[in-house]
């Protein structure tokens, strides 16, 4: 077990299957030592964690908890880039949020730290990242969150 799957374990997470596209793009892409994964909707066993909107139907608290969910997916998809081994992650580089909301709710980048929190968690320093966070009206499927990110690798 490597220390990534270690940490992973002492934090109770246990990565899903990668989830396969919906539409026409592929779930990864690697170019040089980078690998940019396609936006991960927070699917917890096959189903959303939440839908809906955030100002409306969605807490702070279910939001954040979909985001944490979607960095999870995104750590799935990051394993399936490196063969199975999470060790060659050197540095998350970049996360993009999209939160769907009312046009009056302002929390996003709170809504995101469940991401960013986790990534963190997970990969220590080398998990501290560029971020975007951007209100949307809707997303696929009505989830309440989806993210992407930006990976260097070994």
């Amino acid at each position: 077990m490597g220390r990534i799957d270690a940490r992973l374990a002492e934090l109770g997470i246990v990565l899903p299957t990668p989830m396969a596209p919906v539409a026409n793009y592929v779930p990864f892409v690697i170019t040089g030592d980078l690998v940019v994964i396609s936006g991960q909707l927070p699917m917890q066993d096959g189903k959303l964690v939440a839908t809906g909107k955030l100002g409306s139907t969605v807490s702070v608290e279910t939001g954040t908890h979909a985001a944490h969910w979607c960095f999870i997916n995104l750590m799935a998809q990051l394993r399936a880039a490196c063969h199975g081994d999470l060790d060659r992650v050197t540095q998350v580089i970049r996360l993009g949020g999209y939160i769907a909301s009312t046009p009056d709710f302002t929390a996003q980048a709170v809504v995101m730290n469940g991401a960013s929190n986790l990534a963190v968690e997970v990969f220590g320093d080398a998990g501290r990242h560029a971020r975007t966070t951007i209100g949307v009206p809707v997303l696929p499927l009505d989830a309440a969150v989806e993210v992407e990110g930006m990976f260097r690798i070994a």
